[in-house]
């Protein structure tokens, strides 16, 4: 990638997940489950839930709810996060297609 200077700073464009940016392991796993807890939060807001609500909704403690609105969300996977979305009123559609890459990825599609 291209770097360039900004007020005398250098920049470089990201590649559209922070994850692999930093050189995390598991970035594309990382980044659709950080989508998910983002679809959560907005449900919670929509639906006038606290916490504790969209806890008991979910199927999740109050605590587990309030460390994964602030990132903490390691201990929770990638279904049980759409399993709290479908608690919480959503539809979630995989779609799996071919690619052109001998390793294809993981997308999340916000509609």
């Amino acid at each position: 990638m291209k770097n360039r200077l900004i007020d005398g700073i250098e920049v470089q464009r990201g590649s559209g997940n922070v994850y692999a940016d930093l050189g995390l392991p598991d970035a594309e796993k990382l980044k659709i489950k950080t989508g998910l807890v983002i679809e959560i939060r907005k449900a919670m807001r929509s639906l006038g839930l606290t916490q504790l609500e969209a806890g008991q909704r979910m199927g999740l403690t109050q605590p587990k709810v309030s460390a994964m609105l602030k990132g903490d969300f390691s201990n929770l996977s990638e279904r049980k996060l759409m399993d709290c979305l479908n608690r919480l009123g959503y539809d979630i559609e995989i779609k799996v297609k071919s690619t052109r890459a001998q390793i294809g990825h993981l997308t999340l599609a916000v509609a």
